[in-house]
């Protein structure tokens, strides 16, 4: 399995979903793309991800909504999660989830 959900919550009933590798987070890294209404219920789902503030808006979506480690993969590339966490506004719960299954993100 290379999924770890842990004592940390998403939101509350929810626990984060973190996957066992940044590498293994081989998202798009340009172009637009739609989320799954799973992920986003707003009728704005599609995300620039040349335009910054959709890249960090998304990445918060899909961080904060998943509790399947396939959308991680599908949906967040791992450098540029990388580049863009401490700029990503997120539960505390995913924060502290992310960073101490890596953590080489606290100094990011």
């Amino acid at each position: 399995m290379s999924v770890t959900t842990s004592a940390y919550l998403a939101r509350p009933g929810r626990p984060a979903v973190v996957a066992r590798t940044l590498a293994e987070l081989t998202g798009p890294t340009r172009g637009i793309v739609e989320l799954p209404v799973r992920l986003m219920w707003s009728t704005e789902r599609a995300f620039d991800l040349g335009e910054p503030d959709d890249l960090l808006w998304m990445y918060e979506n899909v961080l904060r909504e998943t509790s399947r480690v396939d959308d991680l993969r599908e949906l967040i590339d791992g450098r540029t999660l990388r580049r863009v966490w401490r700029r990503l506004n997120l539960p505390r719960g995913v924060r502290l989830a992310w960073e101490s299954r890596h953590r080489d993100l606290r100094t990011a």
